[in-house]
């Protein structure tokens, strides 16, 4: 049997002081004829990245209404995930030389995690490249199958697009973030468009009270009375984090006591990572004032919304981007982001603040002071943007979005 990742179902009426009464029975209603459906949610990882922070609010909301959802990760190796991460950068436009060698060990484990799939699932939800082709070698394949892609796929390596195409073509339907991130060739009446969501609820993004979220990041070194800039993400090139470096850097020139605090998720699925830690650590070295982060070192979800919380800002320097969670969860705190633009950033940031969104390292750095200058602009854009995810990139949106889905495939 794939891994079982444990989660507890939750009471979708404990959404209603968010969302609101109307809303919640619509979503009650949409579950009501799928009650008792077989679910199965399939990645690579339990957690580190977006993926699994989505699916560890998604399933138990599922649950909560009725449905016999389930999270699953596949079983595989570090070879295999140091090809699926190449998979991964080549889809975001990056160069890979295919070898027969990586294709071969794609399918092989592909294979294998499709031997070991129980076939009783009404409806399988796979998401990303690694385990796509699961359901080309599942014998029983009668069931409705959907496939997930949570990266920017608008301009993929031909090659590996052309490799991977074939197995995502066999799907029933499938799922972007954006329209702009169809790939060539797939223009299909089975393609749907489903931008991600956070969980309000969780310890990531609940209300977290002022001297509570001081008192943790004390308890990490940084000093939350002086300006502070933070980025969350995981640590992957696409993200920029030394980049992110010199955006302080230029910003620090007019904010002297300006801090820098980078986090990053380390995750199963990523190797790279630990090469862009290891990068990172080696930029900041000599600067007591950049703070680093991981997951793996003591810094929890509890901690990253204290630092969402307390920042001055919020920064998302991201060269291409899926979707950036992080940009909407920061802005439900209340808290102004200042990002680039690329992929699903600009499309959570609301119309007043689309002059937070940038081009360059010195249009950041400059945004970045005017907004630790002027605290009442800054609260601003923060109130403007807490609006904006609150009718559109809420947990129960997804959900519904993903019922009505399932219910117009079935």
């Amino acid at each position: 049997m794939l891994q079982l990742v444990d989660v507890v179902s939750q009471d979708p009426r404990t959404f209603e002081q968010v969302i609101g009464r109307r809303k919640l029975e619509e979503l009650v209603a949409l579950a009501e004829p799928l009650r008792g459906l077989r679910v199965l949610h399939l990645n690579a990882t339990p957690y580190g990245g977006g993926v699994s922070e989505l699916l560890r609010s998604q399933v138990p909301l599922l649950l909560g209404l009725g449905i016999q959802a389930e999270w699953r990760v596949i079983a595989a190796d570090t070879p295999f995930f140091k090809v699926t991460k190449n998979f991964h950068n080549a889809l975001q436009g990056a160069q890979m030389d295919l070898t027969e060698e990586a294709k071969e060990l794609y399918l092989s484990h592909n294979e294998r995690n499709a031997e070991v799939l129980d076939p009783g699932y009404d409806v399988i939800v796979v998401h990303d490249p690694q385990p796509a082709a699961v359901r080309h070698f599942t014998p029983a394949k009668g069931k409705c199958w959907i496939w997930r892609c949570h990266t920017d796929t608008s301009q993929p390596n031909q090659a590996v697009w052309g490799f991977l195409h074939p197995f995502v073509a066999e799907y029933d339907a499938i799922v972007f973030t954006m329209t702009d991130f169809v790939p060539p060739g797939l223009e299909d009446e089975r393609i749907s468009i489903m931008a991600p969501a956070i969980d309000p609820l969780s310890p990531k993004n609940m209300t977290l009270p002022r001297d509570v979220a001081r008192r943790l990041m004390e308890w990490v070194g940084v000093e939350p009375d002086r300006p502070l800039m933070t980025q969350v993400s995981r640590f992957d090139p696409w993200k920029d984090p030394v980049g992110v470096i010199k955006v302080y850097r230029l910003a620090r020139e007019r904010v002297p006591d300006l801090q820098l605090a980078l986090l990053g998720s380390m995750a199963v699925d990523d190797p790279e990572s630990w090469d862009i830690y290891q990068t990172i650590l080696e930029e900041s070295r000599n600067d007591p004032d950049v703070h680093v982060f991981t997951n793996l070192t003591g810094v929890s979800n509890m901690e990253v919304n204290a630092f969402q919380t307390l920042s001055g800002v919020v920064i998302q320097k991201s060269i291409r981007e899926g979707f950036g969670l992080i940009v909407s969860e920061t802005l439900w705190k209340g808290t102004p982001v200042v990002a680039h633009k690329s992929g699903g950033i600009p499309m959570q940031m609301p119309p007043e603040s689309s002059d937070l969104l940038v081009d360059s390292e010195d249009d950041m750095a400059e945004r970045i002071v005017r907004l630790l200058r002027n605290p009442e602009d800054a609260r601003a854009h923060g109130h403007w943007g807490q609006q904006w995810v609150r009718e559109r990139f809420l947990m129960p949106r997804l959900v519904a979005d993903e019922l009505r889905l399932i219910r117009d495939v079935i």
